[in-house]
């Protein structure tokens, strides 16, 4: 009997070999799909801007999107940044105390076992010692703060890209639209934005109930550099109450358009920029532009973006060892108030007064007025009252005279985030 079952042993280990096989290879091998497609690679520049943030969830999320109340510039010209982050844990905490300052760190402790075939490869005299530092130093190098991270810091002048041309876009149509709506269609209206720039976005006029819409509108954006920036084409669904529901999108590299042609495009409206993303099959309807890129030939640049740091001189008639303080009123941002409404600033400087139009039912306004004060001698122990309706700031004149401009923005004093950018230039004769 033990011959028998040594060869039957060995019948039911073939079998079973052979059985596996045949099972594998028809079940891996045989019925592999055969309509695999290979995920498409798109370009950075062809991505919207969150889709960007997706792609990089490493970046830390105070780096991307800082608070900039906690951003300091020291002596030293040092740039600090100190996120504001909540972490919860349980970990053995040491503190030491120096003569004129308190350290703590926190030492996360890990532990750890390997085993191979019953033995435990730990026991071997120094490899679990050496182990539990590695791992020790990689995890305090993830979680211990503060971290450092440094930015270079650009010259203004040199950093700040030059205008190389225009681009005209001209909204024709949209078409087969998908309604949002539960009852009735939709109300669309289309945004633009060009990428890489902190310019506003441009909006057409709302359609109301029209899944069909055709606008004809025209729209201009200063392009800075063609081979990296996309005109990003997003149709929203309007809403009385809420938020506007995104109803499509797409992006046109600047790169795609010949320069000084008009070229009319349909394009798909999709969810996302993401090539592999499921949902972008779904038919959401299409829209047609109209786009006309106009390069700059260097007798159209614009002066004003030769030398952005250079100041013009004081008109004839300007005292001998004097100048004019020019003034610029450009925006304010974020101005509160359950009554505040129209916003204006009041400008006193050496008993004048001078004062902006005022800004009707908006909390963001933008003046763009420009005064003038012609002075004897440098205002250098003079300040300048600027005065909007919920604040104020005063601003040291010392460092206009000696840098000939200055532009930047201001907290308001007696508001909570309220803010307001002002230019002043010194010019002499």
């Amino acid at each position: 009997m033990g011959f028998i079952s040594t060869i039957l042993g060995f019948c039911g280990f073939g079998v079973g070999i052979s059985s596996g096989l045949v099972i594998g290879y028809y079940l891996f091998i045989y019925f592999q799909p055969s309509d695999v497609k290979d995920p498409v690679i798109r370009p950075l520049v062809e991505q919207d801007s969150k889709s960007l943030q997706r792609l990089l969830p490493e970046i830390p999320f105070w780096v991307k999107n800082p608070d900039y109340d906690r951003v300091y510039l020291t002596d030293e010209k040092e740039l600090i940044m100190e996120p504001s982050m909540k972490w919860a844990g349980n970990p053995n905490v040491k503190v030491a105390v120096r003569a004129y300052g308190l350290k703590a760190t926190v030492q996360p402790h890990v532990d750890f076992g390997l085993r191979l075939l019953g033995a435990d490869l730990m026991s071997i005299p120094g490899l679990y010692r050496f182990v539990q530092e590695l791992i020790k130093d990689q995890v305090a190098n993830m979680y211990l703060w503060p971290k450092s991270l440094e930015v270079q810091i650009l010259d203004p002048a040199k950093a700040m890209k030059k205008p190389v041309g225009i681009l005209h876009v001209k909204v024709l149509r949209a078409q087969k639209l998908k309604k949002k709506d539960l009852l009735g269609a939709s109300d669309p209206y289309v945004k633009l934005k060009l990428t890489e720039t902190k310019a506003p976005s441009k909006k057409t006029t709302v359609k109301h109930k029209n899944l069909n819409p055709e606008w004809n509108e025209e729209f201009s954006v200063v392009v800075k550099d063609p081979e990296t920036q996309a005109l990003e084409i997003i149709v929203y669904d309007w809403e009385q109450v809420g938020k506007h529901d995104k109803m499509g999108m797409n992006v046109v590299p600047l790169k795609e358009l010949p320069p000084d042609e008009t070229k009319t495009m349909t394009l798909d409206l999709l969810k996302n920029m993401d090539p592999n993303d499921v949902q972008n099959d779904k038919m959401r309807g299409q829209i047609v532009v109209e786009l006309t890129y106009k390069p700059f030939k260097e007798d159209d640049l614009p002066k004003d973006f030769e030398n952005p740091g250079e100041v013009q001189k004081a008109p004839e008639g300007t005292p001998p060892g004097g100048g004019v303080l020019v003034v610029t009123v450009h925006e304010a941002q974020d101005v509160e108030g359950k009554h505040h409404t129209n916003p204006y600033v009041r400008i006193i400087f050496r008993g004048e007064e001078r004062k902006t139009k005022q800004i009707k039912k908006n909390r963001d306004p933008r003046w763009e007025e420009e005064f003038t004060f012609m002075l004897d001698e440098p205002p250098v122990k003079d300040r300048l009252h600027v005065e909007e309706t919920l604040g104020y700031v005063d601003i040291s004149l010392a460092d206009v005279i000696s840098n000939k401009r200055i532009n930047e923005k201001f907290h308001l004093i007696d508001s909570k985030n309220g803010r307001i950018q002002m230019e002043l230039q010194w010019q002499t004769s």
